[in-house]
């Protein structure tokens, strides 16, 4: 007797375990069907059948789950919500009217009865029911909306004073969570672009914000993106549109890039005399080695002057042939 009392809650423990997956009490009373209390231990004290009551009762605590409770709209809510149920079957003709709504293809509704919002979700778009007087909706437009930043003066990561300003597009993915989890989510996410842009290009140089903006924008849309998860919106593409310099600093980096065009320029035109002075040596060597070079020279330059059409041409004489000739006079 006293090795089947012992090896009771073993066995006890086994077929809890066995049974996991069924409630708390469909657990218990399987296991007091199986084996009942006052059959398998007479002629016991009252020490000893308290004990083993104990034993079979006993439900280890890794298998209590604990269930939330809901208590739904109460006692008070069920009959309001039957008596306005009551009124609108009553005046039913003319609580039609009032009872269906219709939302737009781009809407969705979301339906509070008494307070709460009911299950399911959004309603629409299309038809729905509402009872007129315990039931309020708010529709939430599920389009993509754009909004333009204002301009931010910031203070760049060099000391730079610019103004930014951007356009942010985005849309209400979960409409429950939109009216639910904050007030007003269009204010809230313009004010957070805001924030952002400030917070992101405050990190940056000029010459990052100058070039980079594309990235700059890309970051800026992870950040919103994941800021407003929980609002139940989905940023889908932030753009830099302007970025204005103060006016002393866009004439430094004119001038800045006039002097290196300028420079530039130098080199280029120095270049172009080294060259040229190179090809004039090389022709100076031909026509060394051809006297008659010299004259083909000659009368190609007359034929160039004639052709813009001069009023004055210049004949160049050798000074051997002007020597001879004052020669002869003398």
């Amino acid at each position: 007797m006293r090795e089947r009392t012992r090896t009771q809650p073993r066995q006890d423990t086994a077929r809890l375990q066995h049974t996991g997956n069924l409630p708390t009490c469909l657990r218990t009373g399987a296991l007091l069907k199986r084996r009942p209390l006052l059959t398998t231990v007479p002629h016991t004290s009252f020490f000893q059948l308290f004990r083993l009551s104990r034993q079979l009762f006993y439900i280890p605590r890794f298998l209590i789950v604990e269930h939330s409770v809901d208590t739904g709209l109460g006692l008070c809510g069920w009959i309001l919500v039957i008596t306005s149920l009551f009124f609108t079957i009553i005046t039913f003709p003319i609580s039609i009217w009032m009872c269906i709504k219709i939302i737009k293809e781009y809407e969705r509704a979301i339906i509070f009865r008494l307070g709460r919002i009911l299950k399911g979700g959004a309603k629409g778009p299309g038809l729905f029911f509402v009872l007129p007087c315990t039931d309020s909706f708010i529709k939430v437009d599920m389009r993509t909306i754009s909004f333009d930043i204002p301009p931010q003066e910031i203070l760049t990561k060099d000391s730079v004073t610019i103004n930014v300003d951007g356009v942010v597009y985005y849309r209400v993915q979960n409409a429950t969570l939109a009216v639910a989890n904050i007030t007003n989510a269009d204010s809230a996410t313009r004010l957070l672009a805001q924030t952002t842009l400030r917070n992101v290009l405050g990190t940056k140089n000029l010459s990052q914000i100058l070039s980079d903006r594309e990235e700059i924008a890309h970051s800026m849309q992870a950040t919103l993106d994941e800021a407003t998860d929980d609002w139940g919106i989905k940023v889908e593409r932030v753009e830099i549109k302007d970025v204005k310099l103060p006016v002393q600093l866009q004439r430094a980096m004119a001038a800045e890039a006039e002097a290196a065009r300028e420079a530039r320029a130098k080199v280029i035109a120095a270049e172009g005399e080294m060259n040229a002075s190179r090809a004039l040596k090389e022709a100076s060597m031909v026509i060394t080695e051809s006297p008659a070079a010299l004259q083909l020279r000659y009368l190609q330059t007359l034929t160039t002057i004639a052709a813009e059409k001069n009023s004055t041409i210049v004949f160049p004489l050798p000074i051997n042939m002007l020597q001879g000739l004052l020669g002869a006079s003398r």
